[in-house]
């Protein structure tokens, strides 16, 4: 690039305006800064900086995935957290569950206790530290009685369940740059995916999503199910076949850590 236009392009006031971010902004500058240094030294050494300025983008570039990476364990953990207390305290409170179903709660609760148990080492073998466990108000301000209404703990199950689905396929691409904690990652997904059928049958519901409305849940809980009546796949109309419920059953959504983040924080006191 033409040392001109690298100084032309600092000059510009809307470089280092709103319509660039902070973060943006030093990124591109020192982008540009590199190539700048490069512009204006002898080619031999031009050369030389080129190749450490390539090597410094590509470690920065690992940084990143690094922290993307466990950014994403952190919040399935705060996700495995959350159900794993959920199903503690419902199974320990007495007369809650029926004996018919209490054994269904006590296998999904041993599965969480696992996830939690294993996502705690992987971030230790990150070199970071796992965050602890939050504080729980399962009643979320006092919307919900889960512990005392049955039907009300099943409710919250197939939201929690739902939800760490497509939570974990929401950070797939952030894990993807650790092909052990990758397919550990599918792992979970898998069994979690298996629970929210479970869960969703034992309420009489269908064993998959359709449409956004999540079968028969309250509207309280729609933060959970936004975005699934998605039916345009690869620029493809799935309801062109079958219609729209089954277009959009065929293909689970994803929830952003954003949006997974919010669900949870209604539940973290």
């Amino acid at each position: 690039m033409n040392l001109l236009t690298i100084l032309d392009k600092l000059s510009d006031d809307k470089f280092f305006s709103t319509e660039t971010s902070r973060l943006g902004s030093l990124a591109q500058f020192s982008d540009f800064g590199k190539k700048a240094a490069v512009a204006a030294i002898p080619l031999g050494l031009g050369s030389f900086m080129a190749t450490s300025a390539k090597a410094e983008t590509t470690q920065e570039a690992s940084f990143a995935a690094a922290s993307a990476l466990t950014d994403a364990l952190q919040l399935a953990l705060t996700l495995e957290y959350l159900e794993d207390e959920y199903y503690r305290l419902g199974i320990n409170t007495s007369g809650l569950i029926p004996a018919a179903d209490k054994v269904v709660f006590q296998q999904i609760s041993k599965h969480e206790t696992a996830h939690v148990v294993f996502l705690k080492a992987a971030i230790s073998s990150l070199g970071e530290t796992p965050i602890a466990k939050p504080n729980f108000d399962f009643t979320a301000g006092g919307n919900f009685q889960p512990f005392t209404d049955y039907q009300q703990f099943m409710t919250l199950a197939q939201a929690f369940e739902d939800t760490g689905v497509r939570a974990y396929k929401g950070q797939a691409g952030n894990v993807a740059s650790n092909k052990a904690v990758l397919q550990a990652a599918l792992q979970i997904h898998s069994v979690e995916a298996r629970h929210a059928s479970k869960v969703r049958r034992m309420r009489m519901n269908k064993g998959w999503v359709e449409s956004n409305n999540g079968g028969n849940m309250p509207a309280a809980t729609n933060a959970v199910y936004a975005g699934e009546e998605n039916v345009t796949q690869a620029g493809y109309n799935t309801s062109t076949l079958f219609g729209a419920a089954a277009g959009s059953a065929s293909f689970d959504e994803i929830l952003t850590g954003q949006q997974a983040s919010m669900i949870a924080g209604l539940f973290i006191s």
